[in-house]
């Protein structure tokens, strides 16, 4: 027989492994025609090829040669707490980052457009409906530590 004790452990436990779910990759990652996947009609994505204004994020300016922004970008999705790099290319980077909570992975996809001067950007959760904002401070922070080192445009 279960204490109380041992019976809320079990519940504990069987509500994490309920919470703390990955997601499938989704098959639709990737660069089709010269762009990411549009975002879904739900807020948990943010993507700088999207046209409206809820899903609609600015690129990273290149402020350096784009295999230097490359290069530093990479660097800085690599140091991301709980982010683990999946695909790269000398032009197209897929992380999986995790919630520090529930283990909950949003994708991150970056697509250097070196004849542009731009990093392409596009982050998105895997489930769920909102995001509390999360994919959209992600991508700023990730300007935020290029810009501090000139490597992108503020």
């Amino acid at each position: 027989m279960l204490t109380s004790t041992m019976r809320a452990l079990v519940l504990f436990l069987c509500l994490m492994s309920l919470l703390s779910c990955a997601g499938v990759r989704p098959t639709t990652l990737g660069i089709t025609e010269a762009r990411f996947a549009p975002c879904p009609s739900s807020p948990n994505c943010v993507s700088s090829d999207d046209t409206d204004a809820a899903h609609r994020i600015a690129p990273l300016a290149l402020a350096v040669t784009a295999p230097q922004a490359w290069q530093a970008a990479r660097a800085t999705v690599a140091a991301l707490p709980r982010t683990r790099i999946i695909t790269e290319t000398s032009e197209y980077l897929h992380a999986e980052c995790s919630s520090a909570l529930f283990g909950f992975v949003d994708d991150l996809e970056l697509h250097l457009r070196s004849a542009q001067g731009i990093i392409a950007v596009r982050s998105a959760s895997r489930i769920g409906y909102g995001d509390l904002g999360v994919n959209r401070r992600r991508v700023e922070r990730i300007r935020s530590l290029l810009a501090q080192s000139a490597v992108v445009h503020p």
